[in-house]
């Protein structure tokens, strides 16, 4: 069975991605800065090392490596952070490919719909422009180039634009929990932002379906069909919850600042269509929010 090379693979997509691989008789090795036994190797994309024994045998490599998001106010600092761990490690990987004369036959890698900008109640597809040049569309256009440069090589490329993922310990779905344990059910603004959404593992077999059909190639929406507005993504969890709740505005002014720039993370909407992939033949176990939600919390 095929070895696959996954930088990135410690976190939340990573670690679930891991184990559905594995489960289908894949031998799955780890990029990791601080590798711990077996099937894990060292990388330094910063530093451009990366331990050329990883990729010997591979016949694809996954990419989710990337500085988290959401995990510290968008200083100038972090941004370039945020940017550069995206960028380098593509690099990394690009550069060890051709100084050891080693291609995979397929490099796919993790984007997300930050790309296209606050785009209100426009359906984006694959093909639509940003609306905006905000620090996400720049983001992930620098991310998708750099993966773009690796499929100049001919090795075969996709690149998931990945949506808000819906998984119990991790992503945005604890966050919404919170407050509901307490009763408090909070959306942002007016709560009509539209949330492209994904359950865990849908965005999960759409990585293992990329990689196993050969005639896949280019940019996918990696989002459920049926994306909701931010306030019954609320209610709806409360409901998967069975949780009563008493459902109140966070106001936009008190979350920019709490968060600054970061705060368009949770204000901005994105109504983005997975029309692409669908068509393309990738079926959704989780087509819709009230089963992704029940799955998730009870997972």
């Amino acid at each position: 069975m095929q070895t696959i090379l996954i930088a990135g693979g410690t976190g939340l997509i990573g670690d679930r991605l891991s184990a559905l691989l594995q489960q289908k008789g894949y031998t799955v090795r780890l990029l990791s800065r601080k590798p711990k036994g077996a099937g894990q190797y060292a990388w330094d994309p910063a530093k451009g090392t990366l331990d050329v024994a990883a990729l010997e045998g591979v016949e694809a490599v996954i990419n989710l490596a990337g500085a988290g998001i959401a995990d510290g106010r968008w200083t100038a600092a972090r941004k370039q952070l945020i940017i550069d761990s995206r960028v380098e490690s593509a690099r990394v990987l690009r550069t060890a490919f051709q100084k050891n004369n080693i291609f995979p036959k397929t490099y796919l890698s993790a984007s997300a719909i930050g790309y296209y900008g606050n785009s209100g109640e426009q359906w984006m597809d694959e093909t639509t422009a940003p609306v905006d040049d905000s620090f996400m569309v720049e983001c992930c256009g620098a991310w998708e180039n750099a993966a773009e440069e690796i499929g100049a090589l001919g090795i075969r490329t996709v690149i998931l634009r990945i949506g808000v993922v819906l998984a119990k310990d991790g992503g945005a779905l604890p966050e919404f929990v919170k407050p509901l344990r307490f009763g408090l059910g909070a959306y942002f603004g007016n709560g009509q932002a539209w949330y492209s959404w994904v359950h865990l593992d849908d965005i999960c077999q759409m990585f293992i379906w990329a990689l196993e059909n050969e005639q896949v190639a280019g940019v996918f929406n990696a989002v459920a069909p049926n994306p909701v507005r931010n306030i019954d993504l609320v209610k709806a969890t409360a409901k998967a919850m069975r949780q009563p709740a008493v459902f109140a505005p966070a106001p936009p002014f008190v979350l920019r600042l709490m968060l600054g720039e970061m705060s368009a993370v949770v204000l901005n909407s994105n109504r983005v269509s997975s029309e692409k992939i669908r068509a393309a033949g990738f079926h959704f176990a989780f087509p819709q929010v009230e089963g992704a939600l029940a799955a998730a919390l009870s997972a």
